[in-house]
């Protein structure tokens, strides 16, 4: 079974763990517009597996992050970008975004991201911002090998 999800609007990297010190010992924590995204994407997950078990097994994840067009842009260089002639080369970072992906999709849609052997991802622009994911089991993981 393969899933697939979008999620809507900007996407948003994997913050950096924040520290604070209670009682004094240091604890970390993840901030809360990561740990909001992450359950949006674990939603979606959800959602998409409609009742269905977790994947298990190895697994292949592919994530095409959909960017808007900056508003700054000209008419020519948005054509451009819609296009495909222009890549997004500004931030959230697309390793971050991977890691947000798995994270919020850890324990819902599969077991563990251990489980992740084969990654296939990007960045583009688009009219309208959001990501896109699939998730495909170990049979397209061993023909990818091949």
């Amino acid at each position: 079974m393969n899933l697939h999800f979008t999620i809507p609007g900007d996407a948003r990297g994997k913050g950096r763990p924040r520290m604070t010190t209670k009682g004094g010992f240091a604890r970390s924590y993840t901030d809360a517009k990561t740990a909001s995204y992450e359950g949006m994407i674990a939603l979606a997950a959800h959602t998409a597996l409609n009742g269905a078990e977790a994947l298990d097994g190895p697994l292949c994840v592919s994530v095409m992050v959909r960017m808007s067009p900056p508003a700054s842009a000209s008419k020519r260089a948005r054509a451009a970008m819609l296009a495909g002639q222009i890549h997004p080369t500004k931030k959230p970072d697309l390793d971050n975004i991977i890691k947000a992906v798995l994270d919020g999709c850890n324990g819902v849609a599969f077991r563990d991201d251990a489980l992740v052997c084969w990654i296939n991802a990007g960045k583009r622009y688009a009219e309208t911002a959001g990501v896109d994911v699939t998730i495909e089991p170990d049979a397209v993981v061993q023909a990818v090998a091949a």
